[in-house]
């Protein structure tokens, strides 16, 4: 069944909005308009339970509760443990903890690989445990076409290797890379596997337990939800992790790498994102039995939509000679994340697109390192325009257009 559109945006009040139902909203790789679920029950929580969670009395208990139906919807959905599931102010938080675990876990000498394609958030606090002793290997792009190829990381793979960290898919190149066959690798060779799922996730969220990875992150306001960043350890790595926590949380694998109090409402508010997925299943007559099952119906279902809407998109660009394409120009192999090399300054033709109601970005997005291993300088930056499942076919028209009379 073909995306029902029309339920879809209805389910977003910032379409409603005078202040935005007239513009076109393209730089959702750098967040995402909330539904309507996590809206509510933000507001509930301020409202209602806005106290400790986890008391004897109704509103703490019901906080807690709420807290907790989050962590297990959510979990359900991506195919793991619910205390596989923890939350942090941010995925690049959450990324920085992770960091320190290994550093103390891990001897000089030994090695952790990461790729050149990241976001900082999950190449820099790796790299810099190269000052503690760790020895960090970079996993190179191909320079002309942003590919991360696997068979290049094979001659990195040794005894010495602890961790590979790559990400699902590049915040500017916007390839889908195969997070099963890259874990297979790495686990072959005794590593552990830390996959930064930021820019995929908001285009369906994935079965982390049938794709294998040990770490899975991404961040919640990119998935329709509150600023909170998600974070999945499975449990075979978690036991092995010193405690990051408060001392008496060290045995609660959900708490334990979570130095700081969680934000109780915006964890709560998450559950919203788990309704969300739901009302589209039940919505489109989905068959999913389980919420793994409903949240892979619902990924198929947002992944054709964009597709569909891409690839016009990708055919209008690949014919310019004015521009350079980063990233495939299939739209099956790549999220609807499009970065631009103009040859110039970016963020004064993104300020010209938005006169004409087209909403995007020009900048490095703090993806230094896969810009320069592409020859693009990151201070002129590159055109990023970025959709999800919610964007339409006249708003990808109206980009079309404006790209011709503005580049």
């Amino acid at each position: 069944m073909a995306l029902d559109i029309e339920f879809v945006r209805s389910q977003f009040p910032a379409f409603s909005q005078p202040g935005l139902s007239a513009q076109a909203f393209f730089e959702n790789a750098g967040g995402s308009y909330a539904c309507t679920q996590v809206i509510d029950r933000l507001h509930r929580f301020y409202t209602q339970r806005k106290v400790q969670p986890y008391g004897p009395f109704e509103a703490s208990r019901l906080g807690g509760e709420e807290m907790d139906e989050a962590r297990a919807r959510l979990a359900g959905i991506l195919g793991v443990e619910g205390q596989e599931l923890s939350f942090g102010p941010s995925t690049t938080q959450n990324t920085y903890v992770l960091a320190q675990a290994f550093r103390q876990w891990m001897q000089p000498g030994e090695t952790i690989v990461v790729t050149n394609q990241d976001h900082e958030a999950n190449s820099g606090p790796w790299r810099r445990l190269a000052d503690e002793g760790i020895e960090i290997r970079e996993w190179q792009i191909d320079p002309a076409t942003g590919r991360l190829n696997p068979e290049d990381l094979e001659p990195l793979l040794d005894e010495s290797v602890r961790l590979v960290c790559f990400p699902h898919c590049s915040n500017v190149v916007g390839e889908i890379n195969p997070v099963i066959e890259i874990t297979a690798m790495a686990h072959a060779a005794g590593a552990f596997v830390c996959v930064d799922g930021v820019s995929y996730a908001p285009h369906g969220l994935p079965n982390v337990g049938q794709m294998g990875p040990d770490i899975y992150l991404f961040s919640a306001y990119k998935t329709y939800g509150p600023h909170q960043g998600i974070m999945v350890i499975r449990k075979a790595l978690a036991g092995l992790l010193p405690n990051q926590a408060h001392v008496f949380n060290g045995d609660t694998l959900y708490k334990k790498f979570t130095p700081a109090g969680p934000d109780h409402a915006q964890v709560a508010a998450c559950a919203g994102i788990a309704d969300y997925i739901e009302a589209l299943h039940d919505h489109h007559g989905g068959s999913g039995k389980t919420l793994a099952e409903a949240g892979a119906c619902v990924h198929d279902l947002m992944r054709a939509h964009e597709c569909a809407l891409l690839q016009p998109l990708l055919d209008a660009l690949s014919a310019r000679n004015d521009v350079r394409l980063l990233g495939p120009a299939k739209a099956e192999q790549r999220a609807p994340t499009v970065a631009l090399d103009l040859g110039r300054p970016a963020k004064p033709v993104a300020a010209e697109l938005a006169e004409r109601g087209i909403n995007c970005g020009g900048d490095d997005f703090y993806a230094v390192r896969p810009l320069r291993a592409l020859g693009i300088d990151p201070d002129q930056g590159v055109l990023r325009v970025s959709f999800v499942h919610y964007t339409t076919a006249s708003e990808v028209d109206r980009l079309i257009e404006a790209l011709d009379a503005v580049i």
